[in-house]
């Protein structure tokens, strides 16, 4: 019963996607948690610096040989390979081609992770020119470590598009989970002995287990791995002519936390572990909302896309920002108002001091004020992408880089060190979702923003009152608790949330939010008592 649970090809949209939502969430809490564990091992200092650096060189690479071809490429083409199969089985011809896409992506992982292993010591010093010269060591050390996972993350994302177009949900979406739970292990169990480099073997024991677990169950299709390297094959050629637009998007995005990370090197010790530990926190609410949505309406926009029907994309694309808005303005005020409490909550062990909770809560007040635009943004380029254009959100992207590069050396100079950086990355994203929605009006016409404005009139007013009601529980709760104490900074910051949302949907519903009224009876019918009659009538 198991088994035929993690082999289940799924047949709902929806059910797929409630899927990786929980998924997702499940391995958000999970990072939470690796954070906090890292942050009560090694404090916001100059080890857990030199770890965060050593990721960014492999994951450019990572996007630039992985991320664009798979996202953009592989799974279109590998469609085409298993049409006529017999269903929830793998083929001969897809099996081949399975084959050549992993030879020849396998030998190119390990030819560029050997290249990044023996020249560590020269690139990475070029973005951690704050670093000294022992931390420097550090993470060129890391560094080369890392470069074994990413070995396994690349050709795990090929087995996750194989997942992905054979529907096997299950599995793809525990990956993520496993892979965390790996880094746990490694700080855990190998951290007490070796330090910062047994968390480091720890990612490299993490992205293993990713590669694994989708591994068997591609296996369990009936896949049989041969080694074909035949670059002349159509499909591959096919995935490379499409993966170069998506590829130079990734490339831009990674270069720029890479100048990121190299300016915060240079404003003392910790920094660079306060941006990170704050923008992971931040991608939770981000990421559950903002991802979810792309990847379950992306279809549907293409489908009236390609039917012609443009009145029917805007009346689309109009309902599912206010429901992505709707949903993350309520996380945005509680991140702002309550950024304290969960920074102390998530992270407050061990090494991790106030001084360190103060600046790393700084930080994610200003990354909050662009949660709205992280959360619409994979939307927004999904939509382009259904029109097949990828040219202007390449051109928005690498103009935002260059203004936000520009902003951040500016406000760093001026004084504002780590905040000026993350106002920068805020600012840049807020400016992505302009330049878009400017650019896809152009293309197809008004985007029914007279019903978007309406809609976050009234989010507006019941977001200024849940702040108001979480204020005061704030208040009352800190009177009544000792907030020197976990259980009492856990005590008000849930309190205060659960009122705050509490108001905010009350709000909402009796203004006559027509996403409020949704979600009620979308509750209302799910929680109702199913009688004999209606059984019946169901099946």
């Amino acid at each position: 019963m198991l088994r035929r649970f993690f082999n289940k090809t799924s047949s709902s949209v929806t059910w797929a996607a409630a899927l990786l939502g929980i998924a997702s969430l499940a391995s958000r809490f999970l990072g939470m948690f690796r954070d906090r564990l890292l942050s009560g091992a090694f404090g916001a200092g100059t080890e857990l610096d030199a770890y965060y650096v050593a990721f960014r060189a492999p994951d450019l690479m990572f996007a630039l040989f992985v991320g664009g071809a798979i996202s953009a490429g592989f799974i279109p083409v590998f469609t085409r390979y298993v049409a006529g199969e017999r269903a929830g089985q793998m083929g001969e011809t897809a099996s081949i081609f399975a084959s050549r896409v992993i030879s020849v992506l396998g030998a190119c992982l390990a030819l560029f992770s050997l290249v990044g292993i023996a020249t560590a010591n020269w690139f990475v010093p070029l973005y951690t020119s704050g670093f000294s010269l022992e931390n420097q060591q550090v993470a060129i050390a890391l560094t080369r470590i890392m470069f074994l996972a990413i070995f396994f993350l690349g050709l795990s994302a090929v087995l996750s598009g194989i997942l992905q177009t054979y529907k096997r949900f299950v599995v793809y979406s525990l990956s993520p989970i496993v892979y965390n739970l790996g880094i746990i292990l490694g700080v855990l169990l190998l951290a007490p002995t070796w330090g910062i480099y047994g968390v480091a073997v720890g990612v490299v024991f993490g992205a293993f287990l990713h590669m694994s677990i989708q591994l068997i169950s591609v296996w369990r299709l009936g896949f049989c791995f041969s080694w074909l390297f035949n670059l002349r094959e159509p499909g591959l050629r096919e995935i490379g002519r499409m993966m170069i637009p998506r590829t130079a998007s990734l490339a831009l995005e990674h270069v720029n936390l890479i100048i990121l990370t190299g300016i915060a090197s240079t404003l003392g010790v910790g920094s660079i572990a306060v941006f990170n530990l704050a923008l992971n926190l931040q991608s939770l609410p981000v990421g559950v909302i903002g991802a979810s949505f792309a990847v379950a309406s992306f279809p549907f926009i293409t489908e009236l896309v390609e039917r012609g029907d443009y009145h029917g994309v805007k009346r689309e694309f109009s309902r599912i920002v206010r429901t992505v808005m709707f949903l993350i303005i309520p996380a945005t005020v509680a991140f702002l108002l309550l950024r304290a409490q969960i920074v102390r909550v998530v992270l407050g062990t061990g090494n991790f001091d106030w001084s360190n909770t103060i600046d790393t809560a700084d930080a994610l007040a200003l990354f909050s004020i662009s949660m709205f635009a992280q959360a619409l943004l994979p939307f927004i380029v999904k939509t382009f992408f259904a029109f097949h254009n990828v040219k202007w959100p390449l051109l928005v992207v690498t103009f935002s880089v260059i203004f936000e590069r520009l902003l951040a050396w500016r406000l760093v100079a001026a004084g504002l060190e780590t905040s000026g950086l993350v106002l920068a990355f805020s600012v840049s994203a807020a400016l992505r979702i302009v330049l878009l929605w400017v650019l896809l009006r152009l293309m197809i016409g008004a985007l029914d923003e007279i019903k978007i404005i309406r809609s976050l009139m009234i989010i507006m007013v019941a977001a200024v009152a849940m702040g108001l009601a979480m204020q005061g529980i704030k208040i009352l709760v800190g009177d009544l608790v000792d907030m020197r104490t976990f259980f009492g900074v856990f005590l008000q910051g849930c309190t205060a949330g659960t009122a705050g949302l509490a108001v905010y949907f009350a709000v909402t519903y009796f203004l006559g939010s027509e996403e409020a009224r949704q979600l009620a009876g979308s509750l209302t019918t799910r929680l109702a008592p199913v009688s004999v009659h209606d059984e019946y009538e169901q099946h």
